[in-house]
């Protein structure tokens, strides 16, 4: 049966994993920290195993692995709200996204989906996590599904007790205000048994499973 996975969700130490406000500038807000501070490795992660390998390349390239299909909220798709603009808006990653599955993206704003060339299409659904999971599973054709965030869309999944997996990598810096990882999802340790490992460049990588 396929699984519902989340990869590569980095956060703070203090709980932050993106930033209050998206703009075209600021993809993940005021949080880019998260993701600077390791010079990119996670983007290198996405599509191989680069030289050398190291621990955290080799778990970031578990991203692509088994993958079928992604849902994702609206702010990972763009900053706009509301009723969508006729803005040409395809999404932050032009005309290669990085995906090479279909997508759902989670929006009160349905819309016609949009298709590229590499394989990578965008669904604009408004459903509960249970339907979202439904449809994307159906669509991953036998393979898992990555909830791929941001983390309020993967709060709503942990909720509804929808998540089998989680890589979450905890980067030691301090944000002090954000979109927090962990509101109102206590006790949600007990349905997982937990790993963690840190490596040489001060990252903590933690493996969720779901326990049986």
């Amino acid at each position: 049966m396929a699984r519902a996975r989340i990869h590569n969700q980095f956060v703070s130490l203090d709980g932050f994993s993106a930033g209050d406000h998206v703009t075209f500038d600021r993809p993940i807000g005021d949080a880019g920290a998260l993701f600077s501070w390791f010079d990119g490795r996670v983007i290198e992660g996405v599509h191989r195993v680069a030289d050398p390998v190291t621990l955290d390349r080799a778990l970031f390239s578990m991203w692509g692995q088994g993958i079928g299909a992604e849902i994702m909220g609206r702010r990972k798709f763009g900053p706009q709200s509301g009723p969508w603009p006729d803005d040409g808006w395809r999404g932050w990653w032009g005309d290669e996204p990085p995906f090479k599955t279909p997508c759902f993206i989670l929006t009160h704003h349905p819309r016609e989906p949009m298709v590229f060339a590499n394989g990578t299409s965008f669904h604009f659904i408004d459903a509960d996590p249970a339907e979202a999971l439904r449809r994307a599973s159906e669509a991953a054709d036998g393979r898992d599904v990555r909830i791929g965030g941001g983390p309020s869309t993967i709060r709503q999944f942990l909720r509804a007790d929808l998540v089998d997996f989680m890589h979450v990598v905890v980067v030691p810096i301090t944000l002090g205000r954000g979109v927090h990882l962990w509101d109102d999802v206590v006790g949600i340790e007990d349905r997982f048994t937990i790993e963690s490992v840190s490596s040489s460049s001060g990252l903590t990588h933690q493996l969720w499973n779901r326990k049986q």
